[in-house]
């Protein structure tokens, strides 16, 4: 079995640059990359390359209209859990967090510090469907204490 390394990779300016330009549109090619950043294409192609080797790139993505796919309407919510409950069952805040992620709506979970111990970004159709997996799903699982709720009104 092949040993596994973590291998270091110290960014520059032109790194940074070439993410930046990847982050506000992952379909750039090298070509259009380097015509922005005024560097040659097998420069953008070597350093992409190593960047994903390196996992600095972990993934490429998509950015949906969610108003197109039902899931317009934004909320977070922030969670309390119920440290001592979790104990009781011998489990932690990591497998809350992963319990919740499974729920198709639930878009992120973190686990945070200073006032909420989870926050998760569901993103569903609407107030009706958001009021059914509130209550009829998060708030059932157990080891959630409380919940308060954020809903984004403009999304940017």
């Amino acid at each position: 079995m092949g040993r596994m390394f973590h291998m270091e990779h110290k960014l520059d300016k032109k790194d940074l640059q070439i993410l930046e330009i990847l982050k506000n549109n992952s379909e750039y090619t090298t070509r259009e990359i380097a015509r922005k950043t005024l560097l040659p294409v097998t420069t953008i192609h070597n350093r992409i390359k190593k960047m994903r080797k390196t996992g600095v790139i972990k993934k490429y993505t998509i950015e949906p209209d969610y108003k197109k796919i039902n899931k317009g309407f934004l909320v977070y919510v922030l969670i309390t859990a119920n440290l001592s409950a979790l104990k009781e069952k011998k489990r932690t805040q990591y497998d809350l967090a992963d319990e919740i992620k499974k729920f198709h709506f639930v878009e992120k979970v973190d686990i945070t510090t200073g006032g909420a111990d989870l926050v998760v970004v569901i993103r569903v159709k609407d107030v009706e469907e958001f009021n059914k997996v509130l209550l009829g799903k998060l708030q059932l699982v157990e080891g959630i204490d409380n919940t308060r709720s954020l809903i984004s009104i403009y999304q940017k």
